[in-house]
């Protein structure tokens, strides 16, 4: 099959892991793996209710990661993030038409993580009319760029972080939920049809709500106030573990200071029912009240204190070892580290605000990581000796040094069998002692795929024409420019123009190894293209074969097919 685009690319396979002996990594029951299996009582499975005094209120938790919400009215409901997948959300839909069957009339989406909304479409198949999607009038941008551009790289990630290529019996949970489902169907993202930038006050079958936008975890956050139940719902701005102030996945810069003052605007409402996006509800204004208040001053904590070591002209990694969360701050049970961590948060932070160079001249231009290893082993008194150091150190269970030593030895192109297996036991020591499960998942699945665990068994396209109707072709066309390889280049000013259906066009012109997109109608062009742009879409996800859909009719190429192909193997 075509696939030009690697456009969800890390969504495409399925992984299953081998039972033979070779591969199999034994991975300790430590302490830590106990205190964080007992954190997985706060997301076990089931649909609670709750009768406030606007209404009943249902919650679905531990159906993958995220919560989902029904907000009873009077001839419909609402439902307040719709799950991490297709598959969830359908779980979770059964259950809560035992409790009301009317249809659902609105989704609203608290952020464009998609643990919260790649549930939506089952939604739009299981009503008779299209529900109302309300969300941030910048979610769709942020849901767009994780599927276009930095899909790979996030998704790489996230199924580290995540633990989605480990055995079963090996991911405790996740921090904020029990595991991750999204690829157990296909995408359901539904664009929003209705958005907003500060707030925005709507009555949906009886039911008044209040949104407002609350920067946080996402620079789209939003959090719902029902006056008349008394509930809030925060989406990831609060939840019972510290929170990711920094995700290892990769993320842009979280607002820290803007997450406090979301908080702090939350807290004025005095509400009797919290339900946040992840882990159980909150009850009771007082209870409420002191848990917003531990958890704002830990983010302002961490947040005040990185500003004032880094104006002392510390160096970030000087900051994670010298901030420590006071102690009756640290004991709260919002605040184990099961999500996010401290010294992660202070990295995080001083980037946001300084960048990158941590202001040490030593580091503004350093040595290659091949130069390096190079002189650390000149100075060892040579790649042998580095070798007994990663033994020495792996004996006496120094295992990030064991890690870092094992990158040294990579690095020189000594990345032997002896070498693997020594760095698969640090990453297992490592991960396995960790009780924040986000490194745990990471470092245990580094040793898996090192072990040749993981093989790829079959295909799963998370890509499916509904979804494409939901992906802008500026999307794809972004997505088109940081794919293009600029080694395949033979000509310089090669122009490709395309007129869709819609009457929207787009030119990309290859020119100084750029591959350089422009909007503008355009008549000096070598190849045009025709098409709907659905088709067009469906050709670069691998959905259709564009050899077929030229003899079909359905891409018509003004030139030569066999040199608009070509043109597209530029950008695998």
């Amino acid at each position: 099959m075509y696939k030009f685009l690697l456009f969800l690319s890390s969504f495409i396979f399925l992984y299953s892991c081998s039972n033979s002996n070779n591969t199999e990594i034994n991975i300790p029951l430590t302490s830590e793996a106990e205190s964080l299996a007992e954190h997985s009582k706060e997301f076990e499975k089931k649909v609670l209710s709750y009768d406030t005094p606007g209404g009943m209120i249902h919650f679905a938790i531990g159906f993958g990661i995220a919560n989902s919400i029904m907000v009873e009215g009077e001839n419909g409901n609402i439902i307040i993030d719709a799950a991490d997948s297709v598959y969830e959300a359908e779980n979770i839909y059964a259950l809560f038409r035992e409790k009301n069957k009317n249809p659902i009339k609105a989704i609203i989406y608290t952020h464009n993580h998609g643990d919260h909304t790649f549930g939506a479409a089952y939604y739009l198949q299981s009503q008779k009319e299209k529900p109302q999607i309300i969300a941030h009038e910048d979610t769709d941008y942020y849901v767009q760029r994780i599927m276009g551009i930095l899909n790979p790289v996030i998704t790489s990630r996230s199924t580290k972080m995540f633990g989605t290529l480990l055995p079963e019996e090996d991911v405790i949970n996740v921090g904020i939920g029990p595991n991750l489902s999204v690829s157990k169907s296909p995408t359901g993202y539904v664009k929003p049809d209705t958005t907003f930038s500060d707030s925005l006050n709507l009555n949906i079958e009886g039911i008044e709500l209040e949104l407002y936008h609350a920067p946080g975890e996402t620079n789209d956050q939003i959090f719902i106030w029902l006056p008349k139940h008394k509930a809030l719902m925060p989406g990831d701005n609060i939840y019972k573990t510290f929170p990711n102030l920094y995700t290892i996945r990769g993320t842009s810069h979280r607002d820290v200071k803007g997450w406090v003052d979301s908080i702090d605007h939350m807290k004025t409402f005095e509400p009797e029912y919290l339900f946040p996006s992840h882990t159980k509800p909150i009850l009771g204004k007082d209870t409420i009240q002191d848990a917003m208040n531990i958890y704002r001053d830990a983010i302002q904590y961490i947040h005040d204190q990185t500003i004032r070591l880094m104006n002392q002209g510390l160096y970030p990694d000087e900051i994670a070892d010298a901030i420590k969360l006071p102690k009756e701050i640290a004991e709260s049970p919002y605040l184990y580290e099961f999500y996010g961590t401290v010294r992660w948060s202070v990295k995080s932070i001083f980037n946001g605000y300084l960048g990158w160079f941590s202001g040490n001249p030593s580091e503004l231009d350093p040595l290659s990581r091949k130069e390096k290893a190079l002189r650390i082993s000149e100075l060892a008194g040579g790649n042998d000796i580095l070798l007994k150091e990663l033994l020495l150190a792996v004996q006496e269970k120094d295992m990030q040094w064991a890690l870092e030593l094992s990158d040294y030895l990579i690095s020189l192109d000594m990345f032997t069998d002896e070498v693997k297996d020594l760095r698969i036991e640090a990453l297992i020591y490592e991960g396995s002692r960790s009780s924040n499960p986000n490194k745990r998942n990471y470092f245990l699945t580094s040793a898996f795929e090192l072990k040749g665990g993981i093989k790829e068994t079959s295909l799963l396209d998370r890509t499916s024409e509904d979804l494409l109707h939901q992906i802008s072709i500026n999307t794809l066309f972004d997505v088109l420019s940081t794919r293009y390889n600029p080694e395949s280049e033979l000509i310089n000013n090669y122009k490709v123009c395309f007129s869709f259906l819609s009457g929207k066009t787009k030119n990309i012109t290859l020119r100084n190894k750029v591959a350089v997109i422009s909007n503008n109608a355009e008549d000096n062009c070598d190849l045009k293209i025709i098409s709907e742009e659905v088709e067009f879409k469906k050709t670069l996800t691998g959905l259709s074969n564009p050899v077929t859909q030229i003899a079909s009719g359905e891409l018509i190429v003004n030139g030569s097919a066999t040199e608009f192909l070509n043109f597209l193997t530029k950008f695998r």
